[in-house]
């Protein structure tokens, strides 16, 4: 009897050792910073490439600094879809669930958010501008607890594109949502110089939903030479249907970037927004890690632009592209053949 109780005894005192040195072995592993493990909230306003690219920008900030969703944080990815009851219901969600970080993709998401908490930390990109949504005191010191990135595009540089490859235009219409503080945002600025600096002639059209667009881009077409179309969440998402109206009628579109360009647009001088949601991931890092504070932290603008020229669009409605900007030029249809 004695001796199966020291045999026990040597078992449970090894089976403790097995168990220590598991422990360190884990730790020991552990290169992003011990045991912490934060939970993220990620909540797109709906599926279309420019959305995609800045989530997939964040995802890949965090992974590239050491946080990878199911090893050292968890991330809760929702999409609206679209429909702001559908963003009221997940921002209700992050809250209950006590998220440790907001990322909100487009400006309604981020709305919706703030909506709902003032004290969990809201780090938001393709939001045109913060102040004009009513999200932040101003750009260079928030003021509350949302920070983040712009989309605000290089209009007057896209306005030129357009003059560039179609010179003789001497009306431009506009498409935007009606809701959209954003599109409306950038219409005005880019209807201000085209009136004011260029001396030329504007009609517009509003939507409120995708199933507004193709009667939208029907009855402006005969009033205008050319098309602007702003980083419009609805329009980005049904660029083939703006093409399908505005090619066969020989309407040259400048969207607002290089997915819409490649997805039916004629061209732009665009951002990038992978690289936008890459900015916003390092945003989070220095919240969650260092402890920064979303309400002295700058609202960041892209530092890098790329012109891309859709040359499917631009020999369907006789476009010549010169010399100068063929370095820029791209073939969707090639490429999907590819």
């Amino acid at each position: 009897m004695k001796k199966s109780l020291k045999l026990l005894a040597l078992l449970t005192t090894m089976c403790f050792a097995f168990a220590g040195c598991g422990g360190d072995t884990t730790g020991n592993d552990d290169t992003t910073g011990g045991d912490t493990q934060f939970k993220i909230g990620v909540m797109q306003l709906m599926d279309h490439e420019a959305l995609n690219l800045a989530q997939e920008g964040f995802i890949d900030a965090l992974a590239e600094n050491g946080y990878v969703d199911g090893e050292n944080i968890e991330l809760l990815l929702e999409n609206g879809q679209g429909d702001t009851n559908n963003l009221s219901t997940i921002a209700d969600k992050f809250v209950s669930e006590e998220v440790d970080l907001a990322f909100t993709i487009a400006t309604p998401s981020t709305q919706a958010m703030a909506g709902k908490t003032t004290t969990i930390p809201i780090v938001a990109t393709a939001v045109t501008s913060f102040t004009e949504a009513g999200l932040a005191a101003s750009d260079e010191a928030p003021g509350g607890n949302i920070t983040g990135t712009s989309d605000m595009n290089p209009i007057t540089e896209q306005i030129d594109l357009l003059m560039q490859l179609a010179p003789e235009t001497q009306t431009i219409g506009f498409l935007y949502t009606s809701s959209e503080d954003n599109s409306i945002l950038q219409c005005s600025i880019a209807k201000d110089y085209v009136e004011n600096t260029l001396g030329l002639a504007t009609t517009e059209r509003t939507i409120t939903n995708t199933n507004d667009i193709q009667q939208a881009v029907t009855a402006i077409i005969d009033e205008c030479d050319a098309i602007y179309i702003p980083t419009d969440n609805n329009f980005a998402s049904a660029m083939p249907t703006v093409n399908q109206v505005a090619a066969p009628a020989g309407i040259p579109v400048i969207p607002g970037e290089s997915n819409m360009v490649k997805s039916g647009g004629l061209a732009t001088v665009g951002l990038t927004y992978y690289g936008i949601g890459y900015q916003a991931g390092e945003m989070a890092i220095d919240i969650l890690v260092n402890g920064a504070d979303p309400a002295t932290m700058p609202i960041l603008g892209s530092s890098e632009f790329e012109t891309c020229i859709n040359g499917d669009v631009a020999e369907a409605i006789n476009i010549t592209i010169p010399e100068d900007l063929q370095q820029y030029v791209v073939y969707p249809s090639q490429e999907a053949a590819e």
